[in-house]
């Protein structure tokens, strides 16, 4: 069911719209939580080591399809907030030809730079060959995952949370289900869990497509939607190549933490693998509420209803701190416990490799918190220069300290990379929020 956010209190409608995200963003981590317990608990530590050295590649194709999805379907939801039906669905048909194009063009270069890159990961040479069968399967079908991203993005833009949560706790079931049966029973190792991770994705694409078709006929587009234009494009690029540049460098700057740790062996590699696996997992609360915080503001800013916009950020910026809080809290008193579910009788080395990982990162969760707030908010009033200026201030800060420290302390080095970056990044998107909503509110004023 499509939603109107523009009226009534802001609190109430983002809370309802953010649980089954919160729920959809947990299965969507179950994806990767069970691929890497299964292949773990199954195959071994060496093949949890290759998984997860080559885990951040995966992540940046990941990364790239929703950063454009969720920039341009912003235009999406903004038409929506201001009544405009027919824009609405040529933003619709824009955010298709745009999205395939840029999936294409993905898989292009990757399988152009997948060799030098690999090399330049630090990966051992025993990890190496299910490293890169692993990414390149994940590659190869790409556009099962930007189908999925971009109809649960323009049905989320929408209003409507719930419906992509049940077609992804579906394709969970199904992920986990053949990932075991070409493990354990098609002997197929560390690729069988590609495979797996590409068809559960195929699925929830079609069945979202099935559902809009069927469900909501203000949604069907014709052929004529399908057209491009000049400032039609323009101003879903303008949206969508500032998320995309943004994910994309944060997917890059964690690629450069992979490589340095990847220098210090397989147990450290397999402990950094499964601590990052629970801390994403203990991070969905706020990740989820950042992205309630883009739609509602989206669509006030399309109403143009600053005020409600204010009052959200507020209220939100409160809520996710108290979601950090909860999170660190999980963190230190079971992170290590779950971190044991992922091997089977896993050494002192992995142990104390995650512990420490830990250790440094979940005291600063509150700064990450803030991050999701404000810069969601920002990307919600079209202002896609802040969320890229934010990653680029990642990416600097990530590997700089990760090169230096990692150096000179060694895998602590690493661990404290992270929590470098999102103090700095914190600082940025808070002041930029501040600013930028003056200065709008100021023009439509005037």
């Amino acid at each position: 069911m499509l939603q109107n956010m523009t009226e009534g209190e802001p609190l109430k409608l983002i809370l309802p719209f953010m649980v089954p995200l919160l729920i959809g963003n947990v299965f969507q981590q179950l994806y990767n939580i069970a691929d890497v317990v299964i292949v773990g608990r199954t195959i071994g530590v060496e093949a949890l080591a290759a998984v997860g050295s080559v885990t951040p590649l995966f992540m940046m194709t990941m990364v790239l399809t929703i950063g454009l999805s969720n920039g341009c379907t912003v235009v999406t939801g903004q038409r929506y907030g201001a009544g405009d039906m027919e824009g609405m669905r040529r933003s619709i048909g824009t955010c298709t030809v745009l999205s395939v194009l840029f999936t294409l063009f993905i898989m292009g270069v990757f399988h152009l730079i997948i060799d030098p890159a690999l090399l330049l990961m630090n990966i051992p040479a025993e990890l190496l060959a299910d490293a890169k069968a692993y990414v390149m399967i994940i590659v190869d079908g790409l556009f099962a995952m930007m189908g999925y991203n971009l109809l649960s993005g323009i049905m989320r833009s929408l209003g409507d949370s719930k419906t992509p949560l049940y077609f992804l706790i579906v394709s969970s079931v199904v992920n986990i289900a053949l990932a075991l049966f070409f493990i354990l029973v098609l002997g197929w190792g560390v690729p069988g869990s590609a495979v797996a991770l590409v068809i559960a994705q195929a699925i929830s694409a079609i069945l979202c497509l099935a559902y809009i078709y069927k469900r909501f006929p203000q949604l069907h587009i014709s052929r004529r939607d399908f057209r491009l234009d000049g400032p039609e494009v323009w101003e879903h690029l303008r949206m969508g190549l500032p998320m995309a540049v943004q994910f994309s460098v944060l997917g890059l700057g964690i690629i450069i933490l992979q490589s340095v740790c990847n220098k210090f062996g397989g147990q450290q590699i397999a402990g950094f693998t499964a601590a990052t696996r629970v801390e994403q997992m203990a991070l969905q609360p706020m990740i989820s509420s950042g992205i309630a915080m883009a739609v509602f503001t989206a669509q006030n800013y399309g109403a143009r209803r600053f005020d409600r916009i204010r009052e959200a950020v507020r209220k939100c910026s409160m809520l996710s701190f108290g979601f950090s809080a909860f999170a660190a809290l999980c963190m230190f008193l079971f992170g290590e416990h779950i971190i044991g579910i992922f091997m089977e009788n896993p050494g002192p080395e992995v142990m104390e490799a995650a512990h420490m990982y830990i250790l440094y990162t979940v005291p600063v969760y509150f700064f990450l918190s803030q991050i999701f707030i404000y810069r969601n908010a920002c990307q919600g009033m079209g202002i896609g220069l802040v969320p890229m200026l934010a990653g680029l201030i990642e990416l600097i800060m990530r590997s700089g300290a990760a090169i230096y420290l990692g150096d000179v302390y060694g895998y602590v080095g690493a661990c404290v990379a992270s929590p470098i970056s999102w103090t700095s990044c914190a600082l940025f998107v808070f002041c930029a929020y501040r600013y930028f909503v003056n200065l709008l509110e100021k023009q439509y004023r005037a």
